[in-house]
């Protein structure tokens, strides 16, 4: 589903990312893990077209999009949740959902209002509210919910679990998994061990702008000694 390939990308001259390269299945999730300023945003807005890339391919679906403007890369299938929980504050939940609403892809269910609703159901009873009353958890599953209503192939989760309340972090774990009992790509930046722990297959772990060590998910949580040198504090 995704295939980034030696990509470099950074901010004017000053570089982030080096030779990055890592791929996600189709309906699995990947963990990138590090610390903070490891690179793990940059390597999301990469991929979304929000940092230009320098060198490298990010191919998605068997399309390089490398380079493209967002807007072209979303209509490829790539969904992108940023970790600042944007939503439209003056929008109800529902009006929020109708701006994110596309047209189905081919192999993949169609996201309706009431699919989102299911997914995360504190929404459903919040419809009618302005999206700026919203608590911090109850935005970040609207901003989820309404890339949802996009259709996309994969989604780009930028820290989900930040912040938020132990119980919506429960909730946020049993969406990932539902998407990907549902064939949706999840590709999520994390410092979360826990929550990574609970939701991806295998990890990316990155420092300085560089992959340090990919795996099984499985594998990282019995490595003490790689967690002490990449993710501890």
């Amino acid at each position: 589903m995704l295939n980034v390939v030696n990509l470099h990308a950074g901010y004017g001259r000053a570089g982030i990312l080096r030779d990055v390269s890592f791929h996600a299945r189709a309906g699995e999730a990947l963990v990138l893990l590090g610390r903070n300023g490891a690179g793990k945003s940059t390597t999301l807005k990469s991929i979304i077209g929000l940092v230009r890339p320098s060198a490298g391919r990010v191919v998605c679906h068997g399309i390089d999009v490398a380079g493209w403007e967002p807007h072209r890369i979303a209509r490829v299938g790539i969904g992108y949740v940023p970790e600042e929980r944007r939503v439209f504050a003056d929008l109800t939940v529902a009006e929020n959902l109708l701006v994110g609403r596309r047209k189905p892809r081919d192999a993949l269910p169609a996201w309706t209002e009431a699919r989102v609703f299911e997914l995360f159901p504190p929404l459903a009873a919040l419809s009618a509210r302005r999206a700026g009353r919203l608590s911090g958890g109850e935005q970040q599953m609207l901003t989820i919910a309404r890339t949802l209503m996009g259709n996309p192939r994969l989604i780009l989760l930028d820290e989900p679990a930040e912040g938020l309340a132990p119980l919506i972090v429960e909730q946020m774990a049993a969406a990932v998994v539902a998407l990907k009992r549902d064939g949706v790509t999840v590709v999520l930046a994390e410092q979360n061990l826990q929550f990574a722990g609970r939701v991806a297959d295998r990890a990316v772990v990155i420092e300085a702008g560089q992959v340090m060590w990919s795996g099984a998910m499985a594998a990282l949580r019995q490595d003490e000694p790689l967690r002490a040198a990449y993710l501890g504090v």
